[in-house]
């Protein structure tokens, strides 16, 4: 290269189509191959410092060489949270169309702050924001949303959005109420909000892991009672742990009644509904006042995509709109969104490509089957462990999320040997790195829990694990 091609930080263009081919070469083998592979990565820090340590060079390295050094000590050292046998957390199973439309936005810069910058790019979030709305049974004239970097970003803008409507600028009495079972962003939110612990209300959920309705009237009576301003209430459609939904409909009925705003933490489950059997489960969704959706998960998006819902997209705009002086010129008119008002980033990338580009081409026909896929995974991994005189499934298949652990009917194990047993089959597992399976706690015991969100994800996947951990159990 020119000195004076490093020098504007370019490459001649004959590089430029080499590096290109050779990094989508490298993704569509990756994206084929990926089955092949160990989906667990694992290095200590000192592995890894031995290897990047060092000072920021000044003197570049050729651009190829650089690509080889990352594709050899930086991308097999990263999970494959897409691979079939990845279950734990909530796995990423992505699609190469949306992996594509992403390196276009990025490759092309494009700002998706204001209307002004990008035309089309406030468009497609719009669209696509409706797609969602229509999804989700919100109102699609008044509805709004924005797309964030996660489902924690997006709970952060909900609840921002709810102390703003319910409260003003006055929060020192407000309560806000959520179960033991909710994620921990919506914690995190709240304390970034400034809440202390006392306006805090952690409902314990009944033995379906699901909202104690009882235990939350008790406790919004006894706010009102003191005085106390109770505000806002965070239901779950999935959780984590076990992919249970609050009782949606009740929870909205008690919200209706004491004037609190009803956040929808959906980040993990939303995406059920496009199932028949998701969306019965799910009912009461457009009940809510806000919903959190993660696109990231399970609608089959790369990182990083969440979004926020929102009934009255005049919420957002109300909270989050500043006027600096140097925006003055491109505030355009009012149907001209400038999504850098409906939420905390000014500064945005064009997420709304992605599941545009993606939902384009495969069909909404298609995430709906995949979903219905997912659901019927678990359930057959449900009957498979059942048949089994090994295994016990401590919380049924529910959204595509199963708990069980190895408790073998002819062994007379303690509690404590079974919880033991369950530890090792897990650690035993992810070091073989054959698969990700990890433990979780229910009702104080510890249990391996399997979330099935990956459409590539095969039955004969699931047979193999868990007679890998069978054998692991026995070894």
């Amino acid at each position: 290269m020119e000195p004076k091609d490093i020098a504007k930080l370019e490459l001649p263009e004959d590089v430029m189509r080499q590096y290109g081919h050779s990094i989508v070469d490298m993704i569509v083998d990756h994206n084929l191959n990926q089955h092949k592979k160990l989906p667990v990565a694992q290095a200590t820090r000192s592995e890894m410092d031995s290897v990047f340590l060092e000072e920021a060079p000044e003197k570049g390295t050729e651009v190829m060489q650089v690509l080889d050094f990352v594709m050899q000590q930086v991308v097999p050292y990263s999970n494959i949270m897409s691979h079939p046998k990845f279950y734990s957390f909530v796995p990423g199973p992505s699609n190469y169309v949306s992996a594509m439309a992403d390196a276009l936005a990025t490759g092309f810069n494009i700002f998706s702050g204001g209307w002004a910058a990008a035309p089309a790019a406030a468009e497609l979030e719009i669209v696509t924001i409706n797609w969602l709305l229509k999804i989700f049974g919100l109102p699609a004239k008044r509805g709004g949303g924005i797309f964030t970097s996660g489902g924690s970003m997006a709970n952060l803008t909900a609840l921002v959005t709810a102390r703003s409507i319910k409260c003003g600028e006055d929060f020192s009495k407000a309560v806000i109420y959520l179960s033991d079972q909710a994620h921990s962003s919506n914690i995190k939110a709240i304390h970034v909000l400034g809440f202390k612990k006392e306006q805090i209300r952690i409902i314990p959920t009944d033995i379906e892991f699901k909202f104690a309705i009882n235990k939350l009237k008790n406790a919004i009576n006894k706010d009102c009672l003191e005085g106390l301003q109770p505000f806002c209430l965070i239901a779950s459609a999935g959780t984590t742990n076990t992919g249970t939904v609050d009782p949606l409909s009740e929870l909205a009925a008690i919200c209706k009644k004491e004037k609190l705003w009803f956040h929808i933490d959906g980040a993990y489950g939303g995406a059920a509904i496009l199932a028949k059997a998701g969306k019965k489960i799910l009912k009461g969704m457009e009940k809510a006042d806000s919903i959190t959706v993660d696109p990231h998960k399970w609608f089959y998006q790369p990182y990083e995509m969440g979004c926020l819902l929102v009934r009255n997209h005049k919420w957002l705009s109300g909270t989050f709109t500043e006027k600096p002086e140097y925006l003055k010129d491109v505030e355009g008119n009012p149907s001209e969104i400038n999504f850098y008002d409906h939420g905390i980033q000014l500064t945005r990338r064009f997420r709304a490509l992605k599941f545009y580009m993606s939902v384009k081409t495969f069909g909404l026909k298609a995430f709906r089957e995949a979903v219905e896929y997912n659901f019927a995974l678990a359930e057959k991994t449900e009957a498979l462990l059942r048949k089994s005189p090994k295994w016990e499934v401590v919380s049924p298949a529910t959204l595509a999320v199963i708990n069980f652990r190895y408790n073998p009917i002819d062994k007379k194990l303690t509690e404590d040997e079974i919880d033991d047993l369950n530890r090792m089959i897990s650690k035993k597992v992810v070091e073989s790195r054959e698969a990700m399976l990890v433990t979780t706690y229910l009702n104080g015991m510890v249990v391996l829990r399997m979330c099935l969100i990956n459409p590539r994800t095969t039955l004969d996947d699931v047979r193999d694990t868990i007679n890998l951990c069978e054998k692991f159990a026995v070894a």
